[in-house]
């Protein structure tokens, strides 16, 4: 099984960075021009709702599998069929506080199976294409919010 992971400090409260990531069917502060809904007016927070990414032509569709505004954090998966050579893809995005400086320490997991020879590929790419990127864009996006 592969692992990508990436994490971020913020100049923002958890719970300021928490209220902006927790709606599932919001996705706007990830920097990712795209139209995101949530499938069969389920609720953002609900598990087992099902959000869908437009980004042009390509479709991507992921169940919301855990929720949690205790832990500051959700975990989801790709659906069948996946839209990427992977299988049993699932990912979790969480908040937690730095309680010295009162910052928020974001992190962003998935784990996933790949084909032996694609490892590296797909580890670095979740990592730095797709982690490093969507968060360096919530930095943007939270900064925004401070004005």
């Amino acid at each position: 099984m592969a692992k990508s992971y990436y994490s971020i400090v913020l100049d923002h409260s958890a719970e300021a960075v928490w209220a902006v990531i927790r709606p599932f069917d919001h996705y706007a502060w990830a920097g990712v021009e795209s139209q995101t809904v949530i499938e069969a007016g389920k609720a953002g927070d609900q598990v087992a709702a099902i959000r869908r990414v437009a980004v042009g032509e390509k479709i991507i569709r992921q169940i919301l599998l855990a929720h949690s505004d205790i832990d500051r954090s959700y975990t989801y998966a790709l659906c069948d069929p996946s839209p990427l050579p992977l299988r049993n893809y699932i990912a979790t995005i969480r908040v937690a506080p730095i309680v010295e400086t009162g910052k928020a320490f974001v992190e962003w997991w998935a784990t996933f199976d790949c084909a032996v020879e694609e490892y590296d590929r797909w580890t670095k790419y979740f990592e730095q294409e797709g982690f490093a990127r969507w968060l360096a864009a919530l930095r943007q996006f939270m900064a925004t919010q401070r004005r």
